[in-house]
């Protein structure tokens, strides 16, 4: 399928399972996953309207995001090493793989130097997979205490990633699992504010992350494809 067929393939199946769960689908936003695309692929995504570009690491996407970064929304979906925050703060409009305190408070130290706010969502390992980073759930409400301190930073939501599963379905207990935890984190009033969303699906499982539900979705090679360098 074409760059084009492949978008309104994959929004198809968004309202499909939004008339399912009686979601709307301009609810859910999807981030189109370009790290294994091109500059001119990453441009044909936004030429044809999707708005949120996601990618992992700054040096991989510094060509696209100077000559592209005023046409899209931008975010940082990768580990973040501090030392790398000088680079992408106030670059990406999302940080979504907030994971330490080392990494909140120097988020916060650069934007205070920037005069701005850094949208953040906590990566929670939900799963408990050795090779995935992110907070366990034991450890998110003190680590969130520990944020809410910092006043440069607004945490949006959380976000997970499931293993990979052949059936879609075995990733349901992940997904439900970060949505009982947003919702108690709102229960607690860590935040002077309500946390939102869930970042949470990707190719093989983004219709189940939607039941659970998923206000972002991370879509890759069944949105943008996959280029060989």
């Amino acid at each position: 399928m074409s760059l084009s067929e492949r978008i309104e393939h994959v929004k198809t199946r968004i309202a499909e399972v939004c008339r399912q769960t009686g979601r709307s689908p301009e609810s859910i936003r999807v981030i189109a996953v370009t790290k294994y695309v091109s500059l001119d692929t990453t441009r044909e995504v936004l030429d044809l309207g999707l708005a949120h570009i996601g990618e992992n690491r700054w040096q991989d996407v510094k060509p696209k995001w100077e000559a592209l970064h005023e046409r899209g929304t931008w975010h940082f979906l990768g580990h973040l090493q501090t030392n790398k925050v000088k680079d992408v703060i106030g670059k990406f409009a999302y940080i979504h793989s907030l994971d330490r305190m080392s990494l909140a408070k120097e988020l916060d130290k650069q934007a205070a130097g920037r005069g701005i706010k850094v949208n953040c969502f906590i990566q929670v390992n939900v799963s408990g997979e050795e090779t995935k980073y992110g907070l366990s759930p034991a450890q998110l409400f003190d680590f969130a205490t520990e944020v809410s301190l910092l006043p440069n930073l607004h945490i949006t939501g959380l976000m997970t990633m499931a293993p990979y599963e052949l059936e879609a379905e075995e990733t349901r207990p992940v997904f439900r699992g970060l949505r009982e935890l947003r919702d108690e984190l709102n229960e607690r009033r860590i935040f002077p504010y309500e946390v939102m969303d869930l970042s949470m699906g990707m190719s093989g499982d983004f219709e189940v992350a939607i039941e659970e539900g998923a206000t972002w979705v991370r879509l890759g090679t069944i949105l943008v494809g996959k280029e060989l360098n």
